[in-house]
């Protein structure tokens, strides 16, 4: 039976099994992270959208081209697939290297990042051969030099091997009534290097919830039986004492005061450890919006008083900033946005920001029949706490949609307060003037109402801009009393959304979104008509009118007192920049309190999304399946962000 002990690093070679190199060092490190790079480059305004350009091409000294075969000898597509998009010769092949030095240098890294690929499969006795211009990569001189014809031929083979699995697992130390198990460390189970990384963070994890700051894994043991293609891992882990909190200190701050990013953490001295909290205070930190970056981390040690002391590291963002956006769609026109901003107004992260946009461009010729809006918004974090905000927004419109002509001024001001890093209630005054006219009221009418909107939101999802899983589910209440006319009515609205990842990388996503609204209390024309509720569109149901969906006086739509809405889409990744997004809306608007499911109208479409680090950029196109008199043939719609 052949046995072999993985410890230290030593590098694999050509001919050389991958159980020489060390399996225990890449546990101990992390696997490298696989990043492929595509040819051809494309810019808007001077940003890289992807791929390389020839300016970076010309920064390179010495250029020296090449050129990659690469062979794996599997026949399973997800090994391979993970095996190529780990070698970074295949994966920038299109862009040269700086002389034989740096092609040597490449093929060494890239040696190990195959290795690394192997073992985040669980594949321990691979055999990775590299050579360049017919020579091993073992057998040339450290500075040898490749001066024939270019491009350099460089050849990739990988033999992955068996796949192991995880043979007898042991738990040392103060990990010794744990069970591997819990932690997915059992016999015949995942043996693959990333599976045991997770392993170890999950038990060293539960010893710190216990409020054991120092719990580590002290020392680790892998072995390799390759007559069983088993893998042993031996973990001796020290828990450490319960501790408090100590002193926070902060490096990094400089316009942002130094007492409230302390203040703003939330980790009072003396309180009991708790990972969760640093997590909930590192992500309460960075939502703050002046910092870049930021890390909080225990010290190696407790102080005198038996407590750890944390440390605080920030980088600071520009606290100016300004911009502008444009979307667009054929039923609803073009629209500008333009704004500026500064997060850290008096030097403890607050916010304003000024903003002012232009709506129907192309949907009209005449200027006054233009939407205009212009708005200022303040906010100021931890004025109860440092889960909470203030906030406060003033804003005058002058708009001309469908359904009816506005002027209106409103302002409102709040407090939000975080229940818990998923949960969010908020509470504020609003008053709002506007002078309206609409179907029901023709000659036009003045309001002057006041309300106490009331909002509760529930978020997990994993990703903000472009969820993969996770639910939101949003609950708003806002009781109002019309000044001017004596009405007094509420407005219900709750409304929720669902994704689900599935596949691989989650290449695919199913997305679904729900939404309903009631108001109680008051007749259709003593409610303004923007306080109404309104469907068809870009940000409801796609393919139909704007605001087209629901009662109407000569043609013209009144909006309802009750609407429901729902969507579902089929988010496919085609590669990490392109997405293809097929979809399907409903919706119905009723002048009765509550939606009237006998009118539902629906629209279908297929969309395209283009990834960004600031999120997707959407294009959809849709169509209405049971059109009505007023509905286009098509819908056109574009904007920044997934639909919802």
């Amino acid at each position: 039976m052949f046995v072999r002990r993985l410890r230290g690093f030593d590098r694999p070679t050509i001919a050389r099994a991958l159980p020489r190199a060390a399996v225990a060092m890449l546990l101990s490190s992390g696997i490298l992270a696989v990043e492929t790079q595509r040819a051809s480059a494309f810019e808007i305004l001077g940003i890289k959208l992807w791929g390389s350009s020839k300016e970076d091409d010309a920064d390179v000294v010495d250029p020296l081209d090449y050129a990659v075969t690469f062979e794996v000898d599997t026949t399973d597509d997800d090994l391979k697939e993970a095996i190529e998009n780990a070698s970074l010769l295949k994966g920038e092949e299109d862009r040269p290297v700086s002389g034989s030095l740096g092609l040597l240098a490449k093929a060494r890294n890239d040696r190990e990042r195959l290795v690394a690929a192997l073992f985040s499969k669980a594949h321990y006795d691979g055999v990775v051969t590299i050579s360049i211009a017919g020579k091993n990569l073992d057998d040339l001189a450290p500075d040898a030099v490749f001066d024939g014809p270019q491009p350099v031929p460089v050849s990739i083979t990988v033999q992955p091997g068996s796949m192991f699995t995880l043979g007898d697992i042991v738990l040392k130390g103060d990990a010794a009534n744990i069970r591997g198990a819990d932690f997915g460390l059992i016999a015949g189970g995942n043996a693959a290097s990333d599976a045991i990384l997770k392993a170890e963070a999950g038990i060293v994890r539960a010893l710190k919830e216990e409020g054991r700051p120092l719990a580590k894994v002290t020392s680790r043991t892998i072995v390799a039986d390759h007559a069983t293609t088993t893998l042993d891992v031996t973990l001796d882990v020290a828990a450490g004492p319960i501790a408090g909190y100590g002193a926070t200190t902060v490096e990094g701050t400089e316009a942002v005061d130094r007492d409230f990013t302390v203040y703003m953490t939330g980790l009072e001295p003396g309180r009991k450890y708790s990972p969760k909290e640093i997590e909930e205070a590192r992500n309460r930190l960075l939502a703050l919006e002046v910092f870049s970056s930021v890390s909080i981390n225990e010290a190696l040690a407790l102080d005198p008083t038996g407590n750890i002391p944390m440390d605080v590291r920030v980088s600071e963002r520009k606290m100016r900033y300004f911009g502008a956006g444009a979307t667009y769609s054929n039923t609803e026109g073009a629209g500008l946005e333009g704004y500026w901003g500064h997060r850290n107004l008096f030097g403890r992260a607050e916010k304003l920001r000024i903003s002012g946009s232009i709506g129907r461009i192309s949907d009209t010729t005449e200027l006054g029949k233009l939407n205009y809006n212009a708005g200022i918004m303040f906010e100021k974090p931890g004025v109860i706490g440092p889960a909470s905000k203030f906030f406060a927004n003033l804003k005058a419109s002058y708009e001309h949609p469908d359904a009816y002509d506005i002027f209106s001024v409103k302002g409102n001001a709040g407090v939000s307060y975080e229940l818990t890093r998923q949960q969010t209630v908020s509470a504020s005054l609003a008053v709002d003037y506007s002078d309206i006219e609409d179907a029901l009221n023709p000659d036009g009418k003045r309001y002057l109402l006041v309300s106490t909107p009331l909002q509760y939101a529930f978020d997990n999802r994993d990703d903000k801009l472009n969820p993969t899983r996770g639910f939101r589910a949003l609950a708003y209440v806002e009781p109002t009393y019309d000044a001017l006319n004596g009405n007094a009515f509420v407005k219900l609205k709750g409304e929720g959304s669902a994704y689900y990842g599935l596949g691989d990388q989650n290449r695919f996503v199913l997305a679904g979104r729900v939404a309903m609204g009631s108001i109680l209390g008051a007749g259709l024309d003593d409610v303004p008509a923007d306080r109404r509720f309104y469907s068809g569109g870009g940000g409801s149901v796609r393919g139909n009118a704007y605001q087209g969906i629901g009662p109407e006086i000569n043609g013209k739509p009144t909006g309802g007192l009750s609407y429901a809405e729902t969507s579902v889409e089929i988010r496919y990744n085609y590669n990490d920049k392109i997405g293809i997004v097929p979809f399907i809306d409903a919706g119905t608007v009723s002048a009765r309190q509550f939606p009237d499911f006998g009118t539902v109208k629906v629209g279908a479409g297929i969309g395209v999304r283009y990834l960004t680090p600031f999120g997707p950029l959407r294009v959809d196109v849709a169509v209405p399946l049971n059109p009505g008199p007023g509905d286009p043939s098509y819908g056109f719609y574009a904007g920044v962000g997934q639909a919802f």
